[in-house]
């Protein structure tokens, strides 16, 4: 299953007019585009589909959301889902 996962921004870079941030997601780190949310800012939270940030989220609503994640044993297997497979 691939659902959209929080994360925090780390960092932003400007790669060739594609904005690029390194997102946390509970201790894992992912190269993620925020090509949809380009006034996302580091510190900002982000809900990652697949590579792509589609929204910022408040602090609460993404902690909230992680902890149900991890809860539900589905953390692992949704972070492996962000990384699109060749």
């Amino acid at each position: 299953m691939c659902l959209a996962l929080p994360g925090r921004i780390l960092t932003i870079e400007d790669r060739a007019d594609i904005l690029m941030a390194e997102v946390d997601f509970s201790g894992a780190r992912k190269e993620i585009c925020l090509s949809y949310v380009p006034d996302a800012q580091v510190g900002d939270y982000v809900l990652v589909h697949v590579g792509f940030a589609i929204q910022r989220l408040d602090e609460q609503t993404a902690l909230e959301t992680l902890a149900m994640f991890r809860e539900m044993g589905m953390l692992n297997d949704e972070l492996e889902a962000l990384d699109p497979k060749p």
